[in-house]
């Protein structure tokens, strides 16, 4: 009785663990037996290939930027040659005032600071600057381009009240003053003190001219329309200018300190007035016909175009990533005067772009609009995941929504400002000088590498 237990006992721990042995020897399959066989998951990688094509912009970018350009300036490596002036207008400040005692309700000192942020090419190239009332307002609600004509602007049988010969390393000064922490690098352009003399009066008689900035440029005071900056001549440099102030310096007296003293009323081109920037390139039709290559030129240059083939994608399964790639050439003129990479590169689709995506202030919404920065250890711009962008062009074009630009896009140089928290709350065209050859064209596809899955 008690070896017929035993054998029981020995019987049952042997099974035990032969089952266990069995059970461990396929926990690959567990709960795949119990799957039917049409949800099995499969990924599959598939590369496509996309064309690209240079797109003329033809000068004609929307204008909108805090910043003035000023220069004329010829790329080493591509031939290609910018130039650029600018319109501006002038803030007054709500609440304006001019002190009581002003002597003789003179000016004593009139004239025009443009402070330089940065620039490309030679600062000790020299220019000419004319400058000329605008006899036509701009209007600040309006949308201004790059192409703008400043001629319907202000009359081209004036004189212009002021003319400059300038470079943009000031050479008038000494090199411990320029290089001091305290200078702000500035033109100055000096104007008439009968003009400046004018405002004060008409301050005296129409104070209401100086209420707010509306008030301001309808006053009819000299300056109040705003100013033509004009390139005479001179090429070599392009001049990135931060901000233009009109300062009018008078003697007064100041019942405070009882004296005699100095003041300035300033006059400033803020975002609350119009700044356009007017650009022309050139020799920009050789860049167009290589069909080896396609560029980002800014500003106002060429972009890159390229066609995504959505339609030889499967995307009734699901897309876990699709990545586009676009490599820069090496560049084979290097110097001092070398122009800047494209930093930051906005891919949205064509018609959006045509549809007024930088007048209707739109940001990316990583569906039908990514950003990426260039990426200097891989030499390019990498867009890691436009799935979503491929699924939207499938489904309009199955639903009959798709234009004849249903799967082109644009990739655009931009500027991008970010909120507090890193959000982007604005994008507008890149207004610095830039380029890059990009593979691609006639003799090379990109490559969009998909990664999908199926069950």
């Amino acid at each position: 009785m008690k070896l017929t237990m035993k054998l029981t006992h020995l019987f049952a721990w042997v099974v035990a663990v032969l089952a266990f042995a069995s059970c461990d020897d396929n926990t690959g399959t567990l709960g795949v037996d119990m799957m039917p066989a049409s949800d099995i998951v499969t990924k599959t990688y598939q590369v496509y290939d996309v064309s690209t094509e240079s797109y003329a912009v033809g000068d004609s970018v929307l204008a909108r930027t805090s910043k003035s350009y000023f220069g004329r300036f010829t790329d080493p490596e591509t031939g290609t040659t910018i130039k650029s002036d600018f319109m501006a207008q002038f803030h007054c400040d709500e609440g304006f005032k001019f002190p009581d005692k002003i002597e003789n309700d003179s000016c004593i000192q009139f004239d025009l600071r443009l402070y330089i942020d940065d620039f490309v090419g030679d600062s000790l190239t020299s220019f000419k600057l004319s400058v000329y009332e605008l006899s036509e307002q701009l209007d600040p609600n309006a949308d201004y381009y790059t192409n703008i004509n400043p001629e319907k602007f202000y009359d081209t049988t004036s004189e212009p009240i002021a003319t400059k010969w300038f470079t943009i390393s000031d050479r008038t000064i000494s090199d411990t003053a320029r290089w001091s922490s305290k200078y702000n690098n500035n033109i100055r352009v000096s104007l008439p003190d009968s003009l400046g003399t004018k405002i004060i009066r008409d301050y005296r008689q129409n104070p209401e001219h100086f209420t707010n900035t509306s008030t301001w440029l309808n006053s009819g005071n000299p300056c109040s329309k705003g100013l033509y900056f004009k390139l005479e001549s001179g090429d070599g440099a392009m001049a990135y200018i931060e901000i233009v102030q009109l300062n009018l310096s008078f003697r007064y007296y100041d019942d405070e300190f009882e004296k005699d003293t100095v003041g300035i009323a300033s006059f400033a081109a803020t975002d609350a007035v119009v700044e356009a920037t007017r650009f022309e390139n050139s020799n920009l039709q050789k860049l167009l016909d290589d069909k080896d290559a396609t560029y980002l030129k800014s500003p106002a240059g060429i972009f890159t175009l390229a066609t995504i083939p959505a339609d030889q994608i499967n995307v009734q399964d699901t897309i876990n990533s699709a990545k586009l790639t676009l490599t820069r050439y090496n560049d084979l003129v290097q110097g001092s005067f070398h122009l800047n990479i494209p930093k930051t590169v906005l891919l949205v689709r064509l018609d959006d772009y045509l549809n007024g995506f930088f007048e209707n202030y739109k940001v990316t919404d990583n569906k039908a609009s990514y950003l990426t920065t260039f990426n200097s250890g891989s030499n390019s711009y990498e867009f890691s995941n436009i799935s979503r962008l491929i699924s939207l062009m499938a489904k309009e074009k199955k639903e009959g929504k798709n234009s004849k630009n249903w799967n082109k896009i644009l990739l655009i140089p931009v500027e991008i400002t970010k909120d507090s928290n890193g959000n982007t709350v604005k994008i507008n065209h890149d207004f610095s000088m830039s380029s890059a050859k990009l593979v691609g064209g006639q003799s090379d596809k990109l490559q969009l590498e998909v990664i999908y899955s199926s069950f």
